[in-house]
């Protein structure tokens, strides 16, 4: 017979458990010893009554293994008012018994009863097959631990809350960290993922991020299969993810694979939740997270901690653009300041200095010894020297890079890239389809190179062989990467640039906002052309991009 002090006991263990798990099978043991009921279960559905959560006890492993799934919210069990108890002397006698499943163990006596938590139905409870039947002292046991199950339920879960929220903060934090420490934004994208992902307990992150003519494509994935095989998938024409995108508001979805209107990409899943990364009234990407089918669905509460970090870090990559845009103007306001001055002063001075030495060597009447004159020549040159020394100093504080020819640039940007590759790619440059040693300094060759490229180009060639390693490294897996750079002369004369690797290949959808969007715009900017294809091998990628020399 339970006492009172039995159930208070009980009561008071249930509101000192913080874990929701742990806390609804303590619930479930309460309910059965203190009812005398062999079985016992809490079952927690959707909104179609399907299982959701399911705790029991009475039953085998191995029987429950054989059983396949939780039983749902049909049958008898559909019959469980929100309020009040169902209780049945046999519930095999019941008008809504629809049978046992095969292998499920005889039940006669029953008795269920709901789980409120603030208004709402949170479970519901089952206990079954107590030899002589329930009690009215039974269902005011149970009556009783459902309402201290419902007040620990509801503080379990504020906890849990504030837990996952603290986890969203610290890991906003941290993202915004990143990025102002000049973290490489891919990197900061990955890192974006995998947070959310592990914070909100998803069993997979993706980050849909804006391509070209205005695609939308998962560029960013964190999870296991079948996840991985959303990278590279455009996601334009999903009326969620393109909802979420234009409008920045998010939504959820209970399960993917039975609402309408799914990409057959994302049909395979269940619980999902759309966050829109927007700053600023601008979209920059769609934070998706995604459950396994049955699987709890995701609350409002979720959705509205996912979109408060989705947004924080769309607002950490407009903060770390426009830090990063004010180094570069205050960079360039000192680098053009020291130029002037170098040739608004130094300059001014030299030629001052070397008129004044060229017209002493003609002073006065007598001619000056051969020893002088050619001292006073001697210092001349070295004025006119130092003349150019300085304006090519000038040219350099303007463009940086403008005193190293192209190709030591790409031999530094192959180097560069073999600590992520793990080897070192190979670099082939040819001029009008003669090789170009890189190994050795090939001064004349490099020379005309750079005559013959436009101003800036060099830039975008280089940018473009980063940009090619850097996806390879990041996305490809080769085993071995080839540049090839060739300039052909002339009035029609062009610079190519191809990247090879012999990795995974090109992906279903291989527009991507961080990787080849910028090569296409660089070649629209210069005239040209971008193309990634299939190499004539069959094998990996191969990135193809041309523009015109002028």
């Amino acid at each position: 017979m339970t006492t009172t002090t039995d159930l208070m006991g009980a009561i008071l263990d249930l509101a000192g458990d913080l874990d929701i798990r742990s806390l609804l099978e303590r619930f479930v043991a309460a309910s059965t010893a203190m009812t005398g009921a062999p079985y016992g279960a809490i079952n927690i559905v959707d909104d179609h009554g399907a299982s959701v959560t399911f705790v029991q006890s009475g039953v085998d492993p191995e029987t429950v293994a054989a059983l396949g799934h939780p039983p749902h919210a049909f049958g008898v069990l559909g019959e469980i008012p929100d309020e009040g108890v169902l209780r049945l002397e046999d519930l095999t006698h019941h008008p809504a018994f629809r049978g046992l499943p095969p292998g499920h163990p005889p039940m006669g006596s029953f008795l269920g009863t709901a789980v409120r938590v603030q208004g709402g139905r949170y479970g519901t409870l089952y206990l079954a097959d107590k030899a002589g039947g329930f009690t009215d002292d039974d269902e005011s046991v149970v009556r009783s631990l459902a309402a201290a199950a419902a007040v620990a339920v509801q503080n379990a879960e504020l906890y849990a809350v504030e837990r996952r929220r603290e986890g969203w903060l610290t890991a906003g934090q941290q993202i915004t960290t990143m990025l102002l420490e000049g973290a490489d934004q891919e990197d900061v994208l990955e890192r974006i993922a995998a947070t959310a992902r592990a914070v909100d307990g998803a069993d997979a992150c993706a980050l849909v991020l804006p391509g070209r003519d205005d695609a939308l494509v998962v560029e960013i994935v964190d999870g296991p299969a079948p996840a991985t095989d959303l990278f590279g998938v455009d996601l334009s024409e999903s009326p969620r993810v393109r909802s979420a995108f234009d409008t920045g508001t998010g939504h959820v979805v209970p399960s993917l694979a039975t609402a309408p209107d799914v990409a057959p990409a994302l049909a395979g899943f269940g619980p999902a939740l759309f966050a829109p990364m927007t700053a600023n009234g601008k979209g920059m990407g769609v934070l998706l997270l995604l459950r396994r089918r049955g699987a709890p669905p995701f609350t409002s509460t979720d959705l509205a901690l996912s979109q408060t970090f989705a947004a924080q870090a769309a607002l950490a990559f407009l903060l770390a653009d426009a830090r990063d845009a004010q180094g570069r103007a205050v960079l360039h306001d000192e680098r053009t300041r020291i130029a002037r001055d170098l040739h608004d002063l130094a300059i001014q001075q030299l030629f001052a200095a070397g008129i004044r030495v060229d017209a002493m060597r003609t002073w006065g009447e007598h001619a000056l010894s051969p020893q002088v004159d050619a001292e006073l020549g001697t210092v001349a040159a070295h004025v006119d020297a130092g003349i150019r020394q300085i304006r090519v100093i000038v040219r350099a504080l303007d463009d940086p890079h403008a005193a190293l020819s192209l190709v030591h640039r790409l031999q530094s940007e192959v180097d560069l890239a073999t600590s992520s590759l793990g080897f070192r790619p190979t670099l082939r440059i040819t001029l009008d389809g003669a090789a170009i040693d890189t190994d050795v300094d090939d001064r004349p060759a490099a020379v005309e190179i750079d005559a013959l490229l436009a101003p800036g180009r060099a830039n975008n060639v280089v940018a473009v062989v980063r940009e090619g390693l850097s996806n390879t490294a990041r996305h490809a897996r080769p085993r071995s990467v080839t540049v090839r750079v060739a300039v052909t002369s002339g009035a029609d004369g062009t610079i190519t640039v191809e990247v090879e690797d012999d990795g995974v290949g090109i992906p279903a959808a291989p527009a991507r906002a961080s990787g080849t969007k910028n090569l296409a715009a660089r070649a629209e900017q210069s005239g040209g052309t971008f193309m990634l294809l299939r190499p004539p091998s069959g094998q990996g990628a191969l990135l193809r991009w041309t523009a015109p020399l002028d």
